[in-house]
């Protein structure tokens, strides 16, 4: 199963206050792992929602409303991207990363949406594209 491993931001994070050297030795020491193990396919650290836009959606209207975003706590900070067995898998990999940032903060495990959750609405046409697509970015990277 695939899964976005996402690190909550926190009021530090938000004001763009850097991880420290040693931070960053712990955390590219864990990637180093995840990707050793197969698991990791992607992962990147955020910048403070103060430099981000949302896109809020009204029928067909749409408005753009700028950063920052309200509640630190509810924002992403960064994510990684991982290919597991299991959710008690991924939550052992958790278990072993070095705390995201100083004092209290949280990591939230969501399971990707497969094409097999689709059901029928996942026609024989679309699943088809939709393996295109994947195949095309797949060649990008």
């Amino acid at each position: 199963m695939r899964c976005m491993v996402m690190v909550r931001a926190t009021a530090e994070s938000e004001a763009g206050v850097p991880p420290s050297e040693k931070l960053l030795r712990e955390m590219m020491a864990f990637n180093e792992e995840l990707v050793k193990a197969g698991v990791m396919l992607a992962g990147e650290g955020l910048k403070p929602s103060a430099e981000g836009k949302r896109v809020y959606f009204a029928g067909n209207g749409r408005s753009v409303v700028d950063g920052p975003f309200a509640e630190a706590r509810e924002l992403v900070a960064g994510f990684w991207l991982w290919q597991v067995r299991s959710m008690d898998e991924s939550l052992e990999w958790v278990r072993r990363c070095p705390p995201p940032f100083e004092g209290e903060c949280s990591i939230e495990i969501r399971p990707l949406l497969e094409a097999d959750d689709f059901g029928e609405a996942l026609t024989p046409e679309l699943r088809a594209t939709e393996e295109r697509l994947r195949s095309e970015v797949a060649g990008k990277a």
